[in-house]
């Protein structure tokens, strides 16, 4: 019979991260991740993607936006919103608030590495 599980907030082991952002993994199974992503306030992340994941996300505190297409397109979030971020989509995530640092839930679904650091979004 299963059981019931709990991870301490303090407990979540580190996770592959971007420039900017620190991950922590709460749960992982086949073929999901369950992760916690911080960004410190004024914070602009490097370019990034997830591989073959598709990412469903929740803004728990603060203010984010994510920007894609080489920061022609993007969406402005603040607490209690829930995004999608597509497999494969090159994005980063910026911090805007002076102060307030950003705290997302995300759920990964999906294969393959958690993320994938770009030098610069593909131009193409």
């Amino acid at each position: 019979m299963s059981k019931l599980q709990a991870m301490p907030a303090n407990a979540l082991p580190e996770t592959p991260t971007s420039p900017g952002i620190s991950r922590q993994l709460a749960f992982e199974g086949e073929g999901f991740l369950v992760v916690r992503a911080r960004s410190a306030p004024g914070t602009v992340s490097g370019w990034h993607h997830h591989g073959d994941h598709d990412v469903y996300g929740y803004l728990a505190s603060g203010f984010a936006r994510l920007e894609s297409n080489n920061g022609e397109e993007g969406v402005s979030l603040k607490q209690g919103d829930f995004f999608n971020v597509p497999s494969h989509t090159e994005h980063r995530e910026i911090n805007p608030s002076s102060e307030e640092e950003n705290e997302f839930i995300l759920f990964l679904y999906g294969t393959g590495p958690l993320v994938v650091n770009v030098d610069e979004p593909d131009q193409t």
